[in-house]
């Protein structure tokens, strides 16, 4: 069974900035990106995120960012599973196609050293515009 939860605060203008930590050292990320690939994102922890919020999506093993998405759901709970239970869909609003031609995640002012615990973090609105535009000149 899955769940949906409310979101906590109000989204709006002033709605979050996110980067989402995707693959895993033992299952990298493909080369090739599509939009069908940027639907969901699971954690294993409730998330803060919630539904308006923006994010960068970041390539773990490419230490790479490679698309900028909008968070279009609150989370939702699977306790059927024991890893990764909480999902958010989100809705691609720009990505490189292809992970070798993406920026290096040190571009927009995050460090990889940073990231290895987390399935998301968020970011500040300089290192979130950044990114964003880094993105987008590769799209």
């Amino acid at each position: 069974m899955v769940r949906t939860t409310s979101s906590r605060r109000a989204r709006g203008p002033e709605s979050s900035r996110w980067l989402l930590i995707r693959g895993l050292g033992d299952r990298p990320l493909a080369a090739p990106v599509s939009a069908a690939q940027l639907q969901t994102h699971h954690s294993t922890r409730r998330p803060t995120v919630g539904r308006g919020d923006l994010a960068i999506c970041y390539a773990s093993v490419w230490q790479a960012i490679f698309a900028v998405v909008e968070v279009v759901s609150d989370p939702e709970h699977d306790p059927a599973k024991e890893r990764w239970s909480w999902r958010f869909r989100i809705r691609p609003l720009a990505y490189v196609a292809d992970l070798h031609d993406a920026p290096a995640v040190e571009e927009a002012g995050i460090f990889p050293q940073s990231l290895w615990r987390h399935s998301y973090i968020r970011l500040t609105a300089e290192q979130f515009a950044t990114a964003r535009t880094l993105v987008e000149a590769r799209h």
